[in-house]
């Protein structure tokens, strides 16, 4: 196989929940495609790796300095809902569950993997509870060991009193990725969050 076109295949491999075939159909047909859906990707990849970067309060990648969530005063009900990534933004703004205010993690802490406090979007969380009045965090976190972990490990940093923690309830698996969970499963999980 051309050498280019292998590279190419490693790099879409790399991508989650994107292996060896899939990546490989998906490159053979960007390669063969004559409308220029191959450039126009690369163009619109390299503009968004140019502009896009993290929310400067709450990590939702965003071309602006602030994100939409956070500029929104709406949002500004004293809720903060704490995710790993903005996959999981994205699930539950499409499912219409949560309209408070996000904070992004940017992963779960795993000492297998090496990730720890420093690695992830946490230190400024108690900073946040006290400037927008935070009176309830709740985790949508992974129900993994890993997602668990994390979320003991940022309820152990925030002092502040007026803060309670709930997380997800029922209808989200041991193990359940957010994006794999169906709105209505979600909506239940949201209505019957529990005190920790």
């Amino acid at each position: 196989m051309n050498v280019k076109i292998e590279k190419l295949i490693k790099q879409f491999a790399k991508l989650p929940r994107v292996g060896t075939r899939a990546a490989t159909r998906i490159v053979i047909s960007l390669l063969q495609d004559k409308t220029g859906r191959g450039e126009n990707l690369a163009n619109a990849l390299l503009d968004a790796a140019q502009h896009i970067h993290p929310c400067s309060i709450c990590g939702v990648l965003t071309d602006n300095e602030v994100c939409e969530y956070c500029a929104d005063m709406t949002r500004q009900n004293g809720q903060l809902c704490i995710v790993r990534d903005l996959s999981d933004v994205l699930v539950l703004e499409k499912s219409g569950v949560f309209h408070g205010r996000y904070h992004v993690l940017g992963g779960n802490l795993s000492g297998v993997d090496g990730i720890t406090p420093d690695d992830l979007n946490i230190s400024n969380i108690e900073l946040r509870t006290e400037k927008e009045k935070i009176n309830e965090i709740i985790f949508a976190l992974p129900n993994t060991v890993e997602g668990k972990t994390t979320q003991q490990y940022i309820i152990s940093t925030i002092k502040n009193p007026n803060v309670s923690f709930t997380e997800l309830a029922s209808g989200v698996p041991l193990g359940g990725d957010l994006d794999y969970i169906d709105d209505g499963t979600l909506t239940l999980a949201f209505g019957g969050r529990k005190k920790l």
